[in-house]
């Protein structure tokens, strides 16, 4: 293989690697988006800290039982990550709509 080359990667890999990448950046959204409002900074909902907790326990389980039936089912290794990462995906992305909605003061 020629290094001056790019690598080429197949189709699951790239899939894989933007819904990791989507992910990450929503989570750092979410991140600091939770941290202004406990700093006062921002408008938040008194239940916010215990939401933030209770809703690892639920995405942990999903991931799991994603990740074990994609597997079960024979899949390759990139659909069987993509499947584990989803309920994680999936809360991030909701968290990030949910706290940069404009709210009335």
């Amino acid at each position: 293989m020629n290094p001056m080359l790019p690598m080429i990667l197949p189709a699951a890999q790239v899939r894989l690697i933007t819904q990791f990448s989507r992910m990450a950046i929503e989570s750092q959204m979410v991140i600091g988006l939770r941290l202004a409002g406990m700093m006062g900074f921002m408008a938040q909902s008194p239940g916010e800290p215990f939401m933030m907790v209770a809703e690892k326990q639920a995405a942990v389980s999903e991931s799991f039982f994603a990740m074990a039936s994609a597997g079960m089912r024979g899949h390759s290794p990139e659909r069987v990550m993509s499947a584990a990462m989803r309920p994680y995906g999936k809360r991030t992305r909701a968290n990030s709509r949910r706290l940069s909605a404009a709210r009335p003061t």
